[in-house]
């Protein structure tokens, strides 16, 4: 699981190039929007995907969970705080580009391969997605056995760990069932249940009770 320790040492190997703008905001936006799977970062466009005061907001189509694209309450993803800064300095790096280029300002999917002109190309496929984390591992030093699912469960994993309620997690996954997500929900939680820690309530007098 990219949990914040690991992600982070990922975002420190994303320079401000071109490659580096877009790998950083791919990686803040699958893993803030609630661990969004690599189909769903390639489904991101800037038709699905709109500013808004305070960040942007994708709009989800069809999904794993949601196979016919219903509209749905829980379709709207937000992407705030660096997430959405990550987006921002990605976009208008690429309007630049194009923009020096002579080419038209950016329309469609939002992550694109950069080709060897250095300029922004054909949009990523979902495998793109995956070995762009394994690179991104690599470079970090890391376990190159992470992939494009290990931002999802990153994401749960480490809301657990700071004690997001687990009906907000899944609102923010998309996840239709509790089961599917315990698991890793347990494991982040694990440090902190209470009942780790009975020898150190406050009020505990068994020394004055001896044995």
């Amino acid at each position: 699981a990219l949990t914040r320790e690991p992600l982070e040492a990922l975002l420190q190997t994303c320079d401000d190039s071109l490659v580096g703008r877009r790998d950083r905001a791919l990686l803040l936006f699958a893993f803030a929007s609630g661990g969004r799977r690599r189909s769903e970062v390639t489904a991101a466009t800037l038709d699905n995907t709109r500013r808004q005061a305070g960040g942007w907001v994708y709009e989800m189509g069809v999904s794993k969970s949601n196979q016919a694209g219903r509209a749905r309450g829980d379709s709207h993803k937000p992407i705030v705080g660096r997430a959405a800064e990550a987006l921002q300095a990605w976009l208008q790096a690429w309007q630049l580009a194009a923009a020096a280029a002579g080419l038209p300002a950016p329309s469609g999917p939002l992550f694109r391969r950069i080709g060897k002109s250095g300029l922004p190309g054909a949009p990523l496929s979902p495998q793109s997605v995956r070995l762009i984390v394994r690179a991104r591992a690599q470079l970090a030093g890391l376990d190159p056995a992470f992939s494009a699912h290990s931002l999802r469960s990153g994401f749960v994993t480490e809301a657990a760990a700071q004690n997001i309620p687990m009906a907000e997690t899944m609102a923010l996954t998309g996840h239709r069932s509790p089961a599917s997500v315990l698991g890793y929900f347990r494991k982040g939680e694990v440090l902190t249940m209470r009942g780790a820690a009975l020898l150190d309530a406050p009020g505990d007098n068994s020394t004055k009770k001896g044995k």
